[in-house]
This record gives C-alpha cells, sequence and structure tokens, in this order.
C-alpha cells in the first residue's frame, strides 16, 4: 500500500516488469485472493478488475491444463463503459505464463507481506472501505498447501493485530 486507498503491485517475470496503481474502490487483494483460488476448481478462466480511476486494470487468469497459468493484465482507459467490452478492447499491458503453484505462492508471499507489514487494523486504515480477506487468505493458503505441496505458508498461531497505530504512512 503507497497512501490512504491507493496501493500498487509490482509484476517480474525474470524477462519484463510492470507497475501498477490503483485505488480502494474495488477490495483488490480479496479479488486476486479469490481469483487464484478458483483455478483450484473447475473454472479454466477467472476475470475481476482494479480500479485505478478512471483506468480498468483487468486482470484475467486462464488455466491451460491442470498445473499452468497464463496471466494477462488488460488496461482500459475508462472504467464507466469497459466492464461490458470483451477483453481484446483493451491494452495488453502484460502477459506471463507460470505453474499454478509458483503464481499461487508469489499471491500468497504478497498477502501475507501485507498483513504482517500493517496488520488488520493498519490495512483497515489504509484500505478505507474493504478490511484485510482474511477468509481469501486462509482458502488460497488451503488449496494451495494441499494441491501444490507447498508447506511455506504456517497458520499464524494468532490474529496479527498492530501492537500501536501508525504516526505515519509507510
Amino acid at each position: 500500500m503507497s497512501s490512504s486507498g491507493w496501493a500498487s503491485c509490482e509484476l517480474a517475470d525474470g524477462v519484463s516488469a510492470k507497475s501498477f496503481r490503483f485505488g480502494y474502490l474495488t477490495d483488490a487483494l480479496a479479488d486476486l485472493l479469490f481469483g487464484m483460488t478458483s483455478l483450484y476448481g473447475p473454472w479454466r478462466t477467472e476475470r475481476f478488475f482494479f480500479d485505478a480511476e478512471p483506468t480498468e486494470i483487468r486482470w484475467v487468469l486462464r488455466r491451460t491444463d491442470e498445473t499452468t497459468v497464463v496471466l494477462s493484465i488488460y488496461e482500459f482507459q475508462d472504467l464507466a463503459v469497459s466492464p461490458g467490452l470483451p477483453d481484446s478492447a483493451g491494452e495488453l499491458a502484460w502477459r506471463s505464463t507460470h505453474a499454478r503453484a509458483e503464481l499461487a505462492h508469489a499471491v500468497l508471499r504478497a498477502a501475507e507481506g501485507a498483513l504482517e507489514r500493517h496488520g488488520e487494523d493498519g490495512y483497515l486504515e489504509l484500505w478505507l472501505e474493504h478490511a484485510f480477506p482474511m477468509a481469501a487468505l486462509q482458502d488460497l493458503r488451503r488449496l494451495h498447501t494441499m494441491h501444490d505441496a507447498c508447506a511455506g505458508h504456517p497458520v499464524p498461531a494468532r490474529p496479527v493485530r498492530p501492537s500501536a497505530p501508525r504516526t505515519s504512512p509507510p
């Protein structure tokens, strides 16, 4: 999170990198976590978007087989009209292919890092409209651990809360 009500997302795949900045009007982290979670079920494609006021940043997660995911991100200039448009109407801003296990692991690490850095109360203070998506984090952690045999995401012993209020933005 970069400032109250705004966050940034840094993507890198070893070949290229891309950064996106978006606002609190969408529950972006929950959408990302639930989007990844859906790839462990019968759905092959999941779409969600981040609101970058006025831009739509549309994420498309497409499973090509049981273990491979193509991540495509499209930018649309006007969120007021773009939700009904096909992906091809947007500008392709990022595309990369990953093993589902690696992508889920990276998403979990990012979400766990935000929780550790800000705590639940600090997250809500910064994100304004949406609480930390603990249920989505736990669902993805459970599925990733079970299907991808990853032991790198232990469940915290107690809820994470900051011990003192922040006096300045992170």
